[in-house]
């Protein structure tokens, strides 16, 4: 079961479900539209070892757009802030983002009770396109949670992208012991 906007409306006002900032024009019948933040990086190496810190470089969307390209894999950032105290965050691209071959995640469209912060995007496209910081990227479903959650990702002291900013971030995939 999803949220209808009639539910998300009512959840935003037990603070369960924060967003900012917040537009009631974005909200759907059962989904909240997000929006491209200003940051973007790309990873400094050409090769990742997913045993060691890669380090990404930023850069910020210029008011009149920034190009992607096919072969580059971007990190994004959506311009709203999310809380999701009691229901499971699923993130989707938009269809008109789809329609302009833009995939804003490659496996991280799921978020977790808990999760606070910006959501960072997986961007890779399919042929050059324009984008601007604020366009439309993606859009916010919640699902409620069937039982009771023992420790919220916020609370977890190996949760290893709470409280994330508005900015990309890397992969933190070194931190997990294997």
């Amino acid at each position: 079961m999803i949220l209808s906007d009639s539910r998300i409306l009512e959840e935003i006002a037990k603070g369960t479900i924060k967003i900012e900032p917040y537009h009631r024009d974005c909200l759907g019948s059962n989904s909240y539209d997000v929006h491209l933040g200003r940051w973007l990086a790309t990873y400094k190496n050409h090769v990742l070892d997913a045993k060691q810190h890669n380090e990404i470089e930023y850069f910020e969307i210029p008011d009149d757009g920034f190009v992607l390209y096919p072969h580059v894999f971007y990190l994004g950032v959506t311009a709203e802030y999310t809380e999701t105290h009691a229901h499971v965050p699923f993130l989707e691209g938009k269809s008109s983002t789809g329609r302009l071959g833009i995939d804003i995640h490659a496996t991280a469209g799921k978020g977790d009770v808990g999760f606070c912060g910006n959501w960072t995007l997986e961007i890779s496209v399919k042929q050059p396109v324009k984008v601007y910081h604020g366009m439309p990227i993606g859009q916010l479903i919640y699902f409620p949670v069937d039982g009771t959650i023992e420790v919220a990702y916020n609370q977890k002291k190996n949760a290893k992208y709470s409280g994330q900013p508005n900015k990309p971030i890397e992969s933190m995939m070194w931190k997990n012991k294997f």
